[in-house]
């Protein structure tokens, strides 16, 4: 009977200490990355959980993305994008993410090519300009009015008032 105990107290502990290395490998998609492209924008976030408007940057390398928000030189936020999106809250699926901070009807990449200036929605009413592009894109769920150019990036969803707007600093605009 105790070396049953034994056993049985043995395999637990190996199933913890997986669990807490399965833990740890998780959350460290979201840890400190080298990013090789970083960018100082003046950014406004207006969405129901998330209201912003102060300096940001934007780094981002190959398929990762961190969005640091800053207020009176302080940051009070990080969002990064790789596999998850993890806030300061923890991290989460792409469509968990915007299930609770977005609108659940959005595309899972939607806020990595919002920070990017990409196309979204796979360049549904994609239209080219001489500077960049506009999108507009409604259903019985969205009402997106999307442009880049290379000023800034705007998107705006009238119907669920989601409002991202990036922009150089250095431009008066």
């Amino acid at each position: 009977m105790l070396i049953k105990n034994v056993e049985s107290s043995s395999k637990n502990s190996n199933i913890v200490k997986y669990f807490f290395i399965l833990t740890a490998l998780l959350l460290s998609a979201c840890s400190l990355k080298d990013y090789k492209h970083s960018e100082s924008k003046v950014v406004i976030i207006k969405t129901p959980k998330l209201k912003f408007s102060d300096l940001a940057y934007i780094k981002h390398t190959g398929s990762s993305v961190a969005l640091e928000l800053f207020v009176a030189g302080k940051q009070v936020q990080k969002i990064s994008i790789d596999y998850l999106i993890c806030v300061d809250e923890g991290c989460m699926s792409k469509s968990g993410f915007n299930s609770e901070y977005l609108n659940s009807a959005y595309p899972d990449d939607i806020l990595q090519n919002i920070i990017l200036g990409k196309s979204i929605y796979n360049k549904q009413n994609f239209l080219k300009n001489r500077d960049g592009f506009e999108q507009s894109i409604k259903n019985e769920s969205v009402n997106i009015s999307y442009r880049v150019n290379s000023q800034q990036i705007y998107f705006k969803d009238k119907k669920n008032r989601i409002i991202f707007k990036i922009k150089d600093i250095y431009n008066g605009n």
